[in-house]
């Protein structure tokens, strides 16, 4: 009989060296077991490839833990470097343990969640990890061929760094915790060296810096156990895998609230969508997702008399609704979680349009808006467009509007449907009648009639004689309304093309 594997598995149990222990905590980093044990159900966790490297001094489990747990008692597989050795770095069995518990995941069909924390591949040991058939590379090609099968979820911690970066950017979510957690190609003084910038991983690749400029991010957490929850709420709104549905709850009323007083009638008066969300959905109940980032459009889960429903929402607010290029691309991500993981999708239109000027157009915001449209094109889970205010140009067509085989199109009474507003219009058409007519009065009184004779052309009990809008709806019934409908699309076709997939523009 082998002696002494108790003492063996404590000490690999323990990590590194106790100074690292202490430096994490002044930082205000728990521990990666620590971590694990306060993010899925009390004693679940079993462990795979506790002895890698078991043999080698300072290199307690080669710096991650990984294995299967349960979290609200439904499976996961999960990994948390250990950046108490070797901050975190990777060796070979460090990449050979990550991909086996991905392939793991994938084919049990459950949620694979990533707690990161790691200062990259160990460059002494490149030759082993990095270029082979099972080097870092495979980690990527594994969490890719699960993306849309499986949910994946990063928390992270503190760095993610050089190719390890790419680990948070193919999950479906990252929650940042600030001031510890990063992600970067490059370290500062890598960047000193090859471009002479002068920077700090803080204003690099910082929490706040992906949370509210690059969009890689999708949760700014205060600590890490905000981080945590954030893993949890996620995975509670989602099914395991692709061929199931999304958790139902038993139904509860929405909040008391006057959705009519939410919604101005002057399209100039900007206000905040979120609050029209909430007033519609369990509870008022919506997890918002990239809060921080291109807040001129609001995404997230809630729920509708128990079930999952994602939310695309313009918010006025914020560049007064307008969609840029991240606002598209904010858009064209969410849809595509949705309709991957079966979460029926509601949007809620109040959109001037996209963007136009010069700065854009170098920016690509066709191919941006072209993107957009082909996710929402592309995405056949039942999906419900309400115009809230107004739906202008391709603003409509990117808010799922009729030409998207949406379940319904459904206008509230302060909707308005063109190609561009009446003023916008008058002008468009009447510049040169406008700019001969010299008297003042007479001047207006011509452009108010050219603006009435659009606005009735344009009339809502039109656009629904005409079929163009399903329904015209006042606010207090907006939620029966849609819960009835999403009802009755339960198990639609969700064929959409005869093709291998498609090509997207990105």
């Amino acid at each position: 009989m082998y002696e002494g594997l108790d003492e063996l598995r404590e000490r690999i149990g323990a990590g590194g060296s106790p100074k690292y222990h202490q430096a994490n905590e002044a930082k205000g980093k728990l521990f990666a077991r620590e971590r694990i044990a306060r993010l899925v159900d009390k004693g679940s966790f079993v462990e795979d490839g506790m002895f890698a490297n078991a043999l080698a001094q300072g290199l307690p489990a080669d710096g991650v833990i990984t294995g299967q747990a349960t979290i609200d008692g439904r499976p996961v597989c999960l990994m948390a470097n250990d950046s108490t050795v070797k901050a975190g770095s990777w060796g070979a069995r460090t990449v050979e343990k990550i991909i086996r518990i991905i392939e793991r995941a994938y084919g049990q069909g459950v949620p694979m969640v990533y707690l990161v924390d790691s200062a990259g591949a160990r460059i002494t040991d490149q030759v082993d990890l990095f270029p082979g058939r099972r080097g870092a590379g495979n980690i990527f090609y594994q969490q890719v061929k699960s993306s849309g099968s499986i949910p994946q979820v990063c928390a992270l911690f503190g760095p993610s760094a050089a190719g390890g970066a790419y680990i948070p950017a193919f999950c479906d979510v990252v929650a940042m915790v600030d001031g510890n957690a990063s992600m970067y190609l490059g370290s500062d003084r890598m960047v000193e060296m090859v471009t002479g910038e002068k920077t700090t991983l803080e204003a690099m690749g910082g929490a706040k810096v992906h949370t509210e400029q690059s969009g890689v991010g999708h949760f700014l957490c205060k600590d890490e156990d905000e981080a945590l929850g954030v893993v949890r709420r996620y995975l509670s709104y989602l099914p395991s895998n692709w061929t199931e549905q999304p958790p139902a709850l038993e139904p509860m009323p929405a909040p008391e609230t006057d959705l009519a007083a939410i919604v101005p009638e002057s399209e100039r008066r900007a206000f905040d969508m979120r609050k029209l969300v909430k007033g519609l959905l369990d509870g008022g109940g919506f997890f918002e997702i990239q809060a921080r980032w291109a807040k001129e459009l609001t995404v997230g889960f809630g729920r509708l008399d128990g079930q999952v429903v994602g939310v695309v929402a313009n918010n006025s607010l914020h560049k007064g609704g307008v969609l840029f290029v991240d606002s598209a691309d904010k858009a064209s991500r969410f849809v595509q979680l949705c309709d991957a993981f079966n979460v029926p999708l509601l949007f809620l239109c109040d959109v001037p349009g996209f963007m136009v000027g010069s700065a854009v157009e170098r920016q690509g915001i066709i191919r941006h808006g072209a993107k957009m449209v082909t996710a929402i094109s592309e995405a056949t889970v039942p999906k419900i467009c309400v115009v809230v205010r107004k739906a202008y140009g391709a603003g409509l067509y990117a808010m799922a509007g009729p030409g998207f085989q949406p379940e319904a199109t459904i206008a509230l009474p302060t909707a308005k449907i063109a190609v561009m507003g009446a003023e916008a219009a008058v002008n468009a058409v009447y510049a040169n009648k406008i700019a001969a007519i010299e008297d003042e009065a007479e001047r207006e009184a011509f452009i108010a009639a050219r603006r009435a004779e659009y606005e009735t052309d344009i009339d809502l009990v039109r656009l629904a004689s005409e079929l163009v809008i399903d329904t015209i709806v006042e606010p207090d019934r907006l939620r029966d309304e849609l819960i009835q409908r999403y009802r009755a699309a339960h198990g639609k076709d969700r064929h959409f093309s005869r093709r291998r997939h498609g090509v997207t523009p990105v």
